[in-house]
């Protein structure tokens, strides 16, 4: 299951939230050579990780499979202080029904397996019951493919750019319920991945509906 983690929840999973943290860096900074991470301390932390953040865990018998998080993009975000460049067609999308996703990760002995599409799954499932339209994203250009495959619709927010060696481009991708029903299909998913939410868990609620239009 994935777990949701907020600025209510937080103090129940305060040593999972730090070892994401470590994870991400053995991830990022070990693993990708991102070295412009780098804090020298084993921690993989910046500036969009704060009470205002939300969390997605995989936790697979007590230990954190994988992750990502999302950040409002109604505050100064990744894409409009680091990479506005990214979006230089567009514009920057921002609003209270739109947020920016980003450290989506899957750790090395969970890779290949259903840990990758549960993630994708429950970020629709988490807009879709939050009343988001989109999130906005940084990601290198290879995971187009994955996103076409998992059935997300993405659209550009201007031109790739060359980002510490890597083609990397902005994009807003749609939350959607066809979305939805596709990456459970392809991920061979029954039904949600999202653990309940101390009560406040919203899955009787029914899905928003989306009109058609519309790091990591």
């Amino acid at each position: 299951m994935i777990h949701v983690v907020d600025a209510i929840n937080r103090h129940k999973y305060g040593d999972m939230i730090e070892r994401s943290y470590r994870i991400r860096h053995e991830i990022f900074v070990d693993e990708r050579k991102w070295q412009n991470l780098d804090r020298g301390n084993g921690i993989e932390q910046d500036s969009y990780d704060t009470a205002d953040t939300v969390y997605f865990l995989a936790i697979e018998n007590g230990r954190i499979a994988g992750g990502h998080r999302l950040f409002p993009t109604t505050r100064s975000h990744m894409l409009s202080e680091v990479f506005p460049h990214l979006a230089a067609e567009r514009g920057i999308p921002q609003g209270p029904d739109i947020m920016e996703w980003s450290r989506f990760f899957v750790v090395k002995e969970f890779r290949g397996g259903r840990v990758n599409m549960e993630l994708m799954a429950a970020l629709q499932e988490y807009g879709l019951r939050n009343g988001l339209q989109a999130v906005s994203a940084v990601f290198e250009t290879w995971w187009l493919p994955r996103f076409h495959e998992a059935g997300f619709r993405v659209q550009p927010l201007g031109l790739p750019d060359e980002v510490d060696g890597a083609m990397t481009m902005a994009g807003l991708i749609e939350i959607a319920p066809q979305a939805l029903r596709k990456v459970r299909t392809v991920g061979g998913l029954t039904g949600p991945v999202l653990a309940p939410l101390d009560g406040r868990d919203r899955s009787t609620r029914e899905p928003v509906q989306h009109s058609e239009g519309l790091h990591l």
